[in-house]
């Protein structure tokens, strides 16, 4: 939520104006009472009469009245402030690269497995209004799993995941799209129009089957839906296929070029500790979106804990303490 708020009628805070006045009248009662204390010359009697109290509860007491002052008048401004909201219908595609290349053992215990865990832990984290949905990306690239919010089913999906032949970005893209398309409405019905969401990406090489990648990513563009891609794996990657030993570094720059094309945010993860690390703050991200929201019983409830704050206070002037 935003430090500054705005105001729907800022003319009420010129009520605000009276709270230096009280605080210029108070200083001007304390002085006079100050000069009144004077008058009496035998100040032991005094003593004996009225026992002394501390001045700082007083102006504790004061303090804090302002203080609910202020916040009330603020309330009564009817104040907004920027605050991050869920989006109806938000749906994240979570597409998992399955090619011979997530084999690769340069992430512990293998690329595939490691990223079923990360994604597991992504999707178990996500807000449980929030859709999810699961594509596999491989030369038969599928949707897995539909948008729903039902974790459970969703982790088992991933989690049955296997090495297939080919990797097809620009496929897979579509198939979130197609994802998205089948989310139904905010009434339950199905609906025309394209939920609102984001695919995440997750592969380690570049496409070798299926439309192009860049293809792909134009279609998201078009939908207006960014594609996060993380690029996974480290450049020292290999696999043995065939009884042959092929290197599968990673390829990061069509993966930038898709993230860059969707108005996405590419990222790059070398083993599982920084893969966790992508995922989170690409949960912070999706699915909410930035709006002005009213917080006027935001500061009516800061009034009333500073007029609490300051009743106890006033009561304790009236307190003989030990």
């Amino acid at each position: 939520m935003g430090w500054f708020p705005t105001f729907e009628l800022p003319g009420r805070l010129l009520w605000l104006l009276v709270i230096p006045l009280l605080v210029t009248l108070y200083i001007i009662a304390m002085r006079r009472r100050g000069r009144r204390g004077m008058r009496f010359t035998n100040t032991s009697m005094l003593a004996a009469v009225m026992r002394p109290q501390k001045q700082w509860r007083r102006h504790l007491a004061v303090a804090l009245s302002m203080l609910s002052l202020a916040a009330l008048t603020i309330a009564f401004a009817k104040p907004s402030a920027e605050a991050r909201v869920p989006v109806e219908r938000a749906t994240v595609v979570v597409v998992i690269d399955t090619s011979q290349s997530m084999g690769a053992t340069d992430v512990e215990p293998n690329r595939l497995d490691a990223a079923k865990t990360a994604a597991t832990d992504f999707v178990e984290s996500m807000p449980p209004n929030m859709n999810v949905a699961v594509v596999e990306m491989a030369g038969n690239s599928g949707i897995r799993f539909s948008a729903d919010t039902d974790r459970a089913a969703a982790t088992r999906v991933i989690d049955a995941l296997k090495l297939k032949d080919g990797t097809a970005v620009g496929e897979a893209i579509a198939l979130g799209l197609d994802a998205l398309r089948r989310v139904p409405g905010g009434d339950g019905e199905q609906s025309e129009d394209i939920a609102p969401g984001a695919i995440v990406l997750l592969s380690d090489g570049e496409s070798n089957s299926g439309r192009p990648a860049l293809q792909g990513a134009d279609l998201a563009k078009e939908a207006g839906v960014p594609v996060h891609t993380i690029a996974y794996g480290t450049q020292t990657g290999f696999v043995d296929l065939d009884g042959e030993r092929h290197q599968v570094a990673v390829n990061k720059e069509e993966l930038e070029q898709v993230a860059q094309t969707t108005e996405g945010k590419s990222y790059e993860a070398a083993d599982a500790k920084q893969l966790d690390a992508v995922f989170d703050e690409i949960g912070s991200e999706v699915g909410h979106r930035t709006e002005e929201v009213e917080v006027t019983a935001q500061y009516v409830g800061w009034g009333f804990g500073f007029a609490v704050l300051a009743a106890l206070a006033a009561i304790s002037l009236a307190v003989r303490w030990p």
